[in-house]
This record gives structure tokens, C-alpha cells and sequence, in this order.
């Protein structure tokens, strides 16, 4: 398939692509517009690791900082930071609460190759998703001074248990020194108590120290978080985007209707193109016939009633191919059938043999269809005597079977009585004879058959004649069913003349075919007057003829 058929596709199937755009994008912005707005709110926080005092701390001093980070963004999103911001915040409940209430979700992401986070938050609430923001980094910052402080606790109330032990020994002893006199007699225990006040200060001096190094260890091994840039209150939310939502829905609803076309052309195998035609069955398309509106015959026969309408030309230019085809061979009789039935190819013979007529020709048409005869009820003849008739009549001359029609220099052979056996009619020598006279009686002779796939008549009467046309109805005809027919008329060394698409729409033609169609219509209502009244004028003489 090359891009002009893309493109002819797409133009034929443009009313679904344009249907599922629009339903897209409908049911798209009504449910955006009853969606519940979310803000969004953004704070920037910044993790300043500890240095580490320990051996165990030297360790941690080989985790980068970009691993500090994503581990406390991890931390800044639990459930128990978030349940103690909501609380925080005022709601009792918890998280849980503040979420049913005003749709809360946050998000923490590190900043690459930085010591930064960003706390993301989402509310349908404004000012809420900037003070959840805002306050998540002290509440956690908080939490986490609490965990560092549990890792010194039993070390730091056993010191504080031995410095006030030790602070109550030395003011025991400073005591016992003043209360004591000083003489000679007390000499002794005045330089004993001197001696244990002087220890009592030493331990206590050292208890001291180790309580403050402590303290000060507790700070340098507890990782500080600063909020950075505060997040404000967001003027508009960040969803539902209505517009965009939109947008984007009628582009999706249109591709979706793209891929149905596709679709359905994929799994579509009836004939539409004429590269169809020659792809399946190595044959050219000599016509390409429009759907003709209306069940009358005067509707069905354009080429009579309506002579300079689209439908009449497309007739004309299968005349003119079929005589381009036979330039080896004058044609002199036809046969035009059809894979199945109900394709057209009876209103294709007979306006066929009209244009022919009208191009100064002897034509004679023969309805063949011995099962299913419809000639006479399109052109109006009875259909007492006819093919049945002069094939049982031997001793007469076949012409005398023909009748006239309005149309000059246009005989037609009906059918006649239905017989028993039609197969064995058309195969008998008696319509080898007939055949021979009709050419004798006109410059063309025509031959309506039923279809090749229903029964043998075709087959038959086609290998008597100089050529053998199949009418196709586009986009009805499978495909496999005209590689059949095209193949059961090759093995019995009948080569079909060509094929004609009948029955061509719109939908089923493509763009080209459509405007050509629209452009010949304009023409042809130009003349609506004048064609209704020849038409009424027509069918009076026609049913006077009858």
C-alpha cells in the first residue's frame, strides 16, 4: 500500500477519526471538570550530614552524601512523620485524617548530585499543602534529635548519677573541714579531710568533663536539617488540567479511531480498488460503475434515461475498454457474469448494450440466466417465448425470437419458459448454431449469465464466445470468492477480458472517486428537469412497447 492509499484511507474513514476524537475529548473534559482541584507546594530542605567521632562514624563518613540524602527522603515520608505533622497540624486523627479530608499525598525527592530534597505536597487545600510542607522537616528534625538522644541516655544518667554522687561527697567533706577547728590537736584529720576534699574535686571535675564530652559527641554524631526555601500557598492547581487533558484526549481518541480504520480495512477482504483486482486475480478493472440509487428499472437503466450522468459515462468508458481489449479480435459476442449473486451484472449488461447502441452498433442481448432470469422485468419486454424457445424450435430461424426496444439498433432475447435442465440447453449444439445466426444478426451480441460460482452454465456458454467480462460489487465481493471464479474460468482455458467494480460509493471508492462523483453530479442536476420529464416520457412509451 503505497502513501497515496494511506492517504485515501484516512479521507474515507475520516468521520470515525473525527467520531472518536470528539467523544474523547467530550468525556475528557466533563470528567476534568468535575475532578477536584490539587495544589501543589514545594519546600527545599537541606541535610548537613555529622561528622563522625568513632571508629563505627569513620565508616559512615564513606556513605556520600547523596546516600544521606535519598535515606532521610525516605525517612521525611514514613507514616510515623507523616502522622506526627498531621497531628502537628491539628488533626487529631492522624494522617489518615488529613488525607480523607483534603486529599494529602507528599512526595520526597533528593536533588542530584546535591545534599538538598525537595518535600512535595499535594492537597486540595492550598495553604494546607504549604504548612504540611513547611513543618514536615522541624517534625522530623525533632524525631530524629530524639533518636540520637535515646543512643546516649543509660551512658548519660549513669554520669549524672556519679557526678551527683561525687558533688554530694565533696560537700560533705568541705563540711566536716569547716566545721573542724584548727589546732594542733586537729592538725592530723584537718590534713586527712584536705586530702579526700582535693580526690572528691578531682572525680568530680572528671565527671564533669566526660558529661560535657558527651554532650558534645550527642551534637557532632546528629545530622542537622535546615528548610531552605519555604514553600508558599499555589495560586492555581496543577491538575485537573482541563485544556491539556482535553487536547490530549482528542488526539488519543483520534489515533484510537485510526487504528479501528486500520483495523477493520485489515480484516475487510472484499474488493474495493482495482490493484485489489489485480493483485487477486491478475486482471484489469475495464470499469468503474457508481451505486445507482433506486430499485426501478428506469432508475437502474442511466445509460437510456439519463445519458450524460455519471453513471452513463462510467458505462461509456467500460465500452471504450472493451474495445481496446479485443484489438487482436473484433469482439463479436460477450459473456458478463459474475462470482455470486446479486452483483449487478444484469443492470451491467443492459446498460452496456445500450451504450453500444448509441455508438451506431448492432447489438443483440441474450439473457442467458436460465435459472434467475431478470432482463425482461428491467427493460420492460414480456417473456413468453425466448433462448428456452428458439433452442426447442430447431426449424426456425432464432431471430424471429428478438424483440425490439426504444432504444435504436438494441434487440433483446428473453429467457422464455424456465427449463428443466439449463446446463444441458446451453450445451447443446442447437446454441452453437444460435450463437453462430445472432452473429450474423448484429455487430455484438451479449450474453447475461448466472453466476460462475452458483452453477456450470457459465462455464459453459463462456467457452463459446470471444470474451468474458465478471461484474464485482465493490466493497461486497470477497475477495476469495472472485479468485475462485477468476480460477474455475482459467482451468477450462476461458481467460477473462477484465473485471468491472459495480456499485461504487463514497465510502468504499476513496476521496479521488468521490470527488469525481460529486463534480459529475453537479452536472447532472443542472439537466434534473429535462431527465424527469424524458423519464416520464420514457416509461409511457416503454409500458405502450410492453
Amino acid at each position: 500500500m503505497d502513501l497515496r492509499n494511506y492517504i485515501n484511507l484516512v479521507r474515507k474513514w475520516l468521520w470515525l477519526v473525527v467520531l472518536c476524537s470528539v467523544i474523547a475529548g467530550t468525556v475528557t473534559f466533563f470528567i476534568s471538570r468535575r475532578q477536584t482541584p490539587i495544589y501543589q507546594s514545594t519546600a527545599t530542605v537541606f541535610i548537613n550530614q555529622a561528622r563522625s567521632t568513632t571508629a563505627r562514624a569513620d565508616y559512615t563518613d564513606i556513605i556520600t552524601s547523596e546516600r544521606v540524602a535519598r535515606t532521610y527522603a525516605a525517612m521525611l515520608q514514613d507514616w510515623p512523620t507523616l502522622n506526627q505533622a498531621a497531628i502537628a497540624l491539628g488533626f487529631t486523627g492522624g494522617i489518615g485524617a488529613m488525607q480523607a479530608a483534603h486529599n494529602v499525598s507528599v512526595s520526597v525527592t533528593p536533588v542530584r548530585d546535591t545534599q538538598l530534597v525537595q518535600v512535595i505536597v499535594q492537597s486540595s487545600d492550598p495553604a494546607l499543602a504549604a504548612n504540611v510542607a513547611n513543618i514536615l522537616p522541624d517534625v522530623f528534625m525533632q524525631m530524629n534529635r530524639e533518636r540520637q538522644q535515646e543512643r546516649f541516655a543509660d551512658t548519660r544518667q549513669e554520669l549524672q548519677t556519679d557526678l551527683a554522687a561525687a558533688e554530694a561527697e565533696l560537700e560533705k567533706t568541705e563540711q566536716a573541714l569547716n566545721a573542724l577547728a584548727d589546732t594542733p590537736e586537729n592538725r592530723n584529720e584537718r590534713d586527712r579531710l584536705t586530702r579526700l576534699a582535693a580526690r572528691n574535686q578531682t572525680t568530680f571535675n572528671n565527671l564533669s568533663k566526660s558529661l560535657e564530652d558527651l554532650r558534645l559527641a550527642e551534637a557532632q554524631t546528629t545530622d542537622n536539617i535546615t528548610l531552605t526555601t519555604p514553600a508558599q500557598a499555589a495560586t492555581g492547581p496543577i491538575r485537573p488540567r482541563v485544556l491539556f487533558n482535553t487536547l490530549l484526549a482528542l488526539v488519543v481518541g483520534a489515533l484510537i479511531g485510526l487504528g479501528i480504520a486500520f483495523l477493520i480495512e485489515y480484516l475487510d477482504d472484499t474488493v474495493k480498488t482495482p490493484d485489489q483486482v489485480r493483485d487477486l486475480t491478475g486482471l484489469a478493472a475495464l470499469g468503474n460503475v457508481i451505486h445507482l440509487e433506486g430499485a426501478s428499472p428506469d432508475e437502474r437503466m442511466v445509460a437510456r434515461m439519463a445519458p450524460k450522468s455519471l453513471g452513463a459515462e462510467a458505462y461509456r468508458v467500460l465500452r471504450t475498454n472493451l474495445q481496446f481489449s479485443a484489438l487482436d479480435k473484433p469482439l463479436a459476442t460477450l459473456v458478463v457474469t459474475s462470482a455470486t449473486p446479486g452483483e449487478g451484472k444484469s443492470t451491467t449488461i443492459s446498460n452496456l448494450a445500450t451504450v453500444m447502441a448509441q455508438s451506431d452498433k448492432r447489438v443483440i442481448l441474450v439473457d442467458a440466466d436460465l435459472r434467475r432470469p431478470s432482463l425482461h422485468k428491467l427493460l420492460k419486454l414480456p417473456n413468453n417465448v425466448g433462448l428456452s424457445t428458439a433452442l426447442l424450435d430447431k426449424g426456425r430461424d432464432p431471430a424471429v425470437y428478438l424483440q425490439d426496444t426504444d432504444t435504436p439498433n438494441l434487440r433483446v432475447m428473453t429467457t422464455g419458459p424456465i427449463p428443466p435442465n439449463p446446463a444441458e440447453m446451453l450445451n447443446s449444439a442447437r446454441m452453437h448454431e444460435m450463437i453462430e445466426v445472432l452473429k450474423g444478426e448484429a455487430d455484438v451480441v451479449l450474453f447475461d449469465t448466472p453466476p460462475v460460482l452458483a452453477v456450470a452454465d457459465t462455464s459453459i456458454l463462456a467457452s463459446q464466445v470471444d470474451g468474458t467480462l465478471l461484474v464485482v460489487w465493490a466493497g461486497k465481493t470477497r475477495g476469495e470468492m472472485l479468485a475462485q471464479a477468476v480460477e474455475r474460468l482459467q482451468s477450462l482455458g476461458i481467460q477473462p477480458l477484465g473485471v468491472v467494480l459495480n456499485k461504487l460509493t463514497q465510502r468504499k471508492s476513496g476521496y479521488y472517486y468521490s470527488n469525481y462523483y460529486y463534480y459529475a453530479s453537479r452536472e447532472g442536476s443542472e439537466e434534473g428537469g429535462k431527465s424527469k420529464g424524458r423519464r416520464r416520457r420514457s416509461s409511457r412509451q416503454a409500458e405502450q412497447a410492453g
